[in-house]
């Protein structure tokens, strides 16, 4: 995935830090984010509720691989820029540990917080409505912390020295 979209070379300071992120930069990448982290829960929500796991069951595979598809949109990107597995693996995981954390906590919350979800079929309106509502809310409250994030540097900042 291109990153050169978060923010220009001139927002850099000799120190590495990056001035004015902007809600762009932020937004773009709780974007890319939430793709990978919808990807995991959804396929997660989805084979548990199938197999008709119970729900402790089913959310730890769907957080795990919420965490497995949001690395995994960084992590690839890395290597195609000639690093290292391990290099990539480190920057993948100072890229969107917090956004992703961030995001997930929100997401499931909200979901263990709508009446009926967790106890919702693949086939119940309210398993998508309240998924599609955990990530929509998710996507609100993650982007201010990565504008945060992004603006000291840290987060979605350190994917920029690869490119």
């Amino acid at each position: 995935m291109d990153h050169s979209t978060h923010h220009t070379g001139s927002a850099h300071d000799h120190g590495g830090h990056v001035h004015g992120a902007t809600w762009t930069m932020a937004m773009k990448a709780t974007l890319h984010c939430l793709t990978g982290c919808a990807i995991g829960e959804i396929l997660g929500m989805v084979i548990g509720t199938s197999l008709m796991w119970g729900n402790v069951p089913t959310m730890v595979l769907a957080i795990s691989l919420a965490f497995v598809f949001g690395y995994s949109f960084t992590l690839f990107a890395v290597l195609r820029a000639g690093v290292s597995l391990r290099t990539a693996v480190k920057v993948a995981l100072a890229a969107d540990t917090v956004s992703i954390a961030v995001m997930e906590l929100v997401d499931n919350a909200i979901i263990a917080l709508t009446p009926g979800a967790m106890d919702a079929h693949l086939s119940d309106g309210l398993f998508w409505y309240a998924l599609l509502g955990g990530f929509a809310v998710a996507f609100v409250i993650t982007t201010p912390v990565n504008k945060w994030m992004i603006g000291r540097g840290k987060g979605h900042a350190v994917v920029h020295a690869y490119h």
